[in-house]
C-alpha cells in the first residue's frame, strides 16, 4: 500500500468552507477512482492560518497515476483553489506503508 500526503493552508477564517469545498471535489475524486484504498483530511489550526494534510491510501502507483495523471508526484490542484489556498505546493510525498493498525 502506498500512502499520498499532500499539504495545503488557507485563512482560518475559510477553514469550514475548505473542508466543505474539498469533500465535494477531491475526496470525491479520491473515492471515485480505481486503487483508493481510503482517505483521511486533517486539520490544525495555528493563529490566522489553517493546515491541512490528505491522506489517501493507494494499491499501487499505478493507481495513482489514474487520479494524479503520469507526473504523479506532482500535486493536483481544482480551479477553485486560488479562492482559499495560501500557495499552491508542487509536490506531494509517496510512503510505502509497512503496517497500519486500527482500534
Amino acid at each position: 500500500m502506498i500512502a499520498r500526503i499532500w499539504h495545503g493552508v488557507t485563512p482560518a477564517s475559510k477553514a469550514d468552507e475548505y473542508v466543505e469545498y474539498v469533500n465535494k471535489t477531491g475526496i470525491r475524486d479520491y473515492r471515485a477512482t480505481e486503487g483508493n484504498l481510503g482517505v483521511h483530511f486533517l486539520r490544525r489550526i495555528e493563529g490566522d492560518e489553517a493546515h491541512f494534510l490528505t491522506i489517501t491510501f493507494w494499491d499501487s502507483v499505478e493507481s495513482i497515476k489514474k487520479f494524479a495523471g503520469e507526473e504523479y508526484e506532482k500535486a493536483r490542484y481544482y480551479p477553485k483553489d486560488a479562492e482559499y489556498l495560501l500557495g499552491f505546493e508542487e509536490r506531494v510525498a509517496h510512503y510505502e506503508v509497512m503496517f497500519s493498525v486500527e482500534s
